[in-house]
Order: C-alpha cells, then sequence, then structure tokens
C-alpha cells in the first residue's frame, strides 16, 4: 500500500469512527456490546467454481448503539488467501421478532487479500448486512457483489457471540 493510499485510508477510517461516535438520544440508554466471531460462511453464486466457502478466522464488533456498530477481523477467504477488513455498520432499520432483534443496513469500510482485486491490497468496500441477536448469539448476513474477472458474489453469513 503506497503512502498516499495509507493516508487515504486513515482519513476514511476516522471519518467512520466520527460518524460511529454521534450517536442518537437512545444512546444514554445503551451499553455497548462486544460479539465475537470465527469467520464468516460464504455461499457463492457460481457454484461451478472451486470456492473456499468455511472462511474460518476472527473478528469482533462493537455495538456502540443499535444503530452504529464497528467491525473489525481477518479470514481465509475464498479464494484461500489471507484477508483483514475494517467496517463501520449502520444499522437505521430495526424489529423485534419473538424476542430476537433485527436490525438492517449496511456495512462499509475495506477489505484486503483478494489477488484479482487491487493485486491483494486493500480495496473500499460497501455491503448490505442484515443482522439477528438474541441474547448472547447472533449472525450477520451479507450480500457479497459479484466483480468479474476479480470477486466472486455469495450470500455470506457470520455467526457471533456476545462476549460483554
Amino acid at each position: 500500500m503506497s503512502r498516499q493510499q495509507l493516508k487515504s485510508f486513515a482519513f476514511f477510517c476516522t471519518l467512520l469512527v466520527g460518524a460511529a461516535v454521534h450517536a442518537d438520544a437512545t444512546a444514554e440508554d445503551f451499553s455497548p456490546q462486544v460479539w465475537l466471531n470465527p469467520g464468516l460462511y460464504s455461499m457463492h453464486f457460481n457454484r461451478n467454481k472451486d470456492f473456499r466457502e468455511n472462511n474460518i478466522g476472527f473478528g469482533a464488533e462493537v455495538m456502540l448503539t443499535d444503530d452504529h456498530v464497528l467491525m473489525a477481523g481477518s479470514f481465509i477467504n475464498s479464494d484461500r488467501q489471507r484477508s483483514h477488513y475494517g467496517l463501520y455498520q449502520w444499522r437505521p432499520l430495526h424489529w423485534q421478532v419473538y424476542g430476537v432483534k433485527v436490525g438492517a443496513g449496511i456495512a462499509a469500510g475495506a477489505f484486503d487479500g483478494y489477488p484479482k482485486y487491487k493485486d491483494g491490497g486493500w480495496f473500499p468496500a460497501a455491503l448490505p448486512l442484515l443482522s439477528v441477536e438474541g441474547e448472547r448469539l447472533g449472525a450477520n448476513f451479507a450480500l457479497i457483489p459479484n466483480i468479474p474477472n476479480r470477486m466472486s458474489g455469495a450470500v455470506a453469513v457470520q455467526v457471533k457471540l456476545r462476549v460483554w
């Protein structure tokens, strides 16, 4: 990553953190939460290729409010390479279904580790995301777009455990 790309990435992350810290009135009643995950599982739209779908790794998310979440982690991606990510999640839509919290929004940030995209370097990404959370167990569902000759589209699920 060049010095200019690093500066741009740092500036982008600073903006995301600033947006996350800006909380609405309900934030006063909210206690931050920490969730951990063992990577993600993906089901690719193109079933004819030999993609890795058990994308094990380690990730964490800090829920600042119901609407604002910071995510970071690392996993073995579908191209069998190590990927890292840092994301800000904005979930403005909320439902309560049989005592389970459901939130929908977008996760935006950066990923690396995909050899056909930016030669494995960092790149910005935005993904639609749906979260389902019980008291201690939850899951995130994301739609990964298909980018021809760079990245294969998929539906991904990330199981998570609340530790705080």
